[in-house]
């Protein structure tokens, strides 16, 4: 069978949004984190500023990042650092340009969009920014690293799963995550007519080669998700199979949606 809201101004605009009883959405909507809902990638916007040592400055050897970040995190509790420091600075990360916007929309119409988030971020990070955005309750699901604060205060990290594919990093594949989430509800009987993917980096490429012709994918415009779609496009015409979107205000990918909605496809 095919797959048939505070911070700037807007405070408690999508309380309430999920409705008991009302009729399955017919469309899913995921969304990446950082560089995609928020204009920064969040890792680094803990650190800025802050003077780390030589060990820590170095990058991480590939596939390594999630363990980097722990002992970045380790060390930023060893200075100090607590959850009122790390909540503050979560929620101070901008939104990326129009994404207020989209929020809006879909408030409007949640009864049409399920909508959920996956990154490589962490928890803690991405519940403190939607709270602070108004934005929580428009995501039915938040998949993400766990983080929380140990007996010290310390903010930790750990990975959200193991996995087999070779192209994402050993903390988190974003397509297992997406085809076990379909799977699981329509196990629950819902089914979409249309998926629609909204990210930025190479870990949301793996994921959008998932979807099919009905589906769309909105790749933020010059990004490493957009380049290698690109790639694939002109490498292998025909086996990337959504339709692509490229966005730089998420305004336009409200737009989309809106146009979607007039033709009620």
């Amino acid at each position: 069978m095919r797959r048939c809201c505070q911070g700037v101004g807007l405070p408690c605009l999508f309380k309430g949004v999920a409705m008991a009883g009302a009729r399955p959405p017919r469309f899913l909507l995921v969304f990446d984190f950082d560089e995609t809902i928020v204009d920064e990638n969040s890792d680094d916007s803990v650190v800025r500023g802050r003077a780390l040592p030589e060990r820590l400055r170095q990058s991480p050897r590939e596939g390594s990042y999630n363990e980097h970040m722990q002992r970045v995190l380790a060390f930023l509790g060893e200075q100090g650092l607590r959850a009122a420091d790390f909540r503050a600075v979560y929620e101070n990360i901008p939104l990326s340009p129009g994404m207020a916007e989209l929020f809006q929309f879909l408030s409007k119409h949640h009864e049409l969009f399920e909508v959920v988030l996956i990154s490589d971020a962490n928890t803690f990070g991405i519940e403190a920014k939607l709270r602070a955005a108004g934005a929580r309750s428009l995501f039915r699901k938040v998949f993400s690293n766990p983080a929380g604060f140990d007996r010290r205060g310390f903010l930790t990290l750990g990975p959200y799963h193991s996995h087999k594919c070779l192209q994402c990093p050993a903390n988190m594949c974003k397509r297992k995550i997406l085809t076990e989430y379909l799977a699981e509800r329509a196990q629950e009987e819902v089914e979409f007519q249309r998926v629609f993917y909204v990210g930025d980096g190479a870990n949301d490429f793996c994921p959008s080669g998932t979807l099919t012709a009905a589906d769309v994918a909105f790749p933020r415009k010059g990004y490493p998700m957009h380049r290698m779609i690109q790639e694939m496009q002109e490498k292998q015409p025909g086996a990337f199979q959504a339709a692509v979107v490229p966005w730089e205000s998420a305004t336009e990918v409200a737009r989309y949606l809106q146009e979607l909605l007039k033709r009620r496809c």
